[in-house]
């Protein structure tokens, strides 16, 4: 075992890297559900978003429009949830459900013919001079857009839940769609775009983990990634800010599980691969013990009439 092979600097700037399709997926999923909306197909979007991305980026050299096509295949198949639950008021646990099953059947199908293709590289934003700074440089001024965009947007959805009217209406009729709908606000318009947020981001968080992450394409890549998003959500008690330390945490117990593995730490591999969910879930469930609720009328479903 030799633990001084182990870099800090490296550590936690994969740190970074690993928690970005999480957290991308997981604030997403913290806007459906403060609209009042419970969707369980983030896994299904997700890796709809990862062979969408890594197809596009294989095809046109342009990881970018790999990213732009990763969110829009997300959407769609949010879209495809919206139109059940929202119109044909399916119940949300189960077309949730469907969703997943759909997205990584369809993934399946469609990545058949990219198995074992590199993706073009993602370039990595460094910044003159601050890049250069030793150990801070290496932690936060060397990595792709991707993770500075994440980070920015857990910022504006915190901001945008807190202090602006598009937050209060959110919000509102998260809490109580009937009050909110005698207010005149549209609650299936309100939920509809933000089920299509939540489709996007967890898009973005699919294409990450094939184009960088990985970077490849496998069938079922992302291997339980969209049920932690989930559970990041829930035991973050609905706050942004919960979610990014949520996100931190796993990627953090991720990327340490596997220097220690290179490390030669005696402890059975399966146990280390198995440490980042239990970590997670045992810490996220103390920092849920501040009782904070759900919104109010999650998972219900809204009929205009009512």
């Amino acid at each position: 075992m030799d633990l001084s092979s182990i870099n800090p600097a490296l550590l936690l700037a994969s740190l970074l890297v690993a928690a970005t399709p999480i957290l991308l997926a997981a604030i997403g999923e913290l806007v459906v559900e403060r609209s009042g909306v419970l969707n369980l197909g983030v896994e299904g979007m997700m890796i709809t978003g990862a062979i969408c991305g890594f197809a596009v980026s294989v095809e046109t050299g342009s990881p970018a429009l790999g990213f732009l096509l990763a969110a829009l295949g997300g959407a769609v198949l949010a879209l495809l949830f919206a139109l059940l639950t929202q119109f044909a008021l399916a119940n949300q646990v189960a077309s949730g459900l469907a969703l997943t099953l759909f997205g990584l059947g369809l993934s399946s199908l469609m990545g058949q013919g990219y198995v074992g293709i590199k993706p073009p590289p993602t370039p990595k934003l460094d910044i003159p001079v601050l890049s250069d700074l030793p150990f801070i440089g290496r932690v936060v001024f060397s990595h792709d857009l991707m993770v500075y965009f994440a980070l920015a947007l857990v910022a504006a959805v915190w901001a945008t839940l807190k202090y602006t009217r598009v937050g209060l209406i959110l919000r509102a009729v998260g809490e109580n769609h009937d009050a909110a709908h005698a207010l005149g606000y549209k609650v299936v318009r309100v939920r509809l775009m933000a089920i299509l947020f939540g489709g996007a981001c967890a898009g973005l968080g699919g294409a990450y983990i094939s184009l960088v992450r990985v970077p490849q394409w496998t069938e079922g890549m992302t291997a339980g990634a969209g049920w932690i998003a989930l559970a990041l959500v829930v035991f973050a008690s609905w706050k942004a800010g919960r979610v990014l330390l949520g996100a931190w945490l796993f990627g953090g117990v991720t990327v340490l599980q596997l220097n220690l593995q290179a490390a030669g730490v005696a402890i059975p591999v399966e146990y280390l691969s198995m440490s980042p969910y239990l970590i997670t879930i045992v810490v996220l469930v103390i920092m849920s013990a501040d009782k904070s609720r759900a919104p109010a009328s999650l998972g219900r479903v809204f009929h205009a009439s009512s």
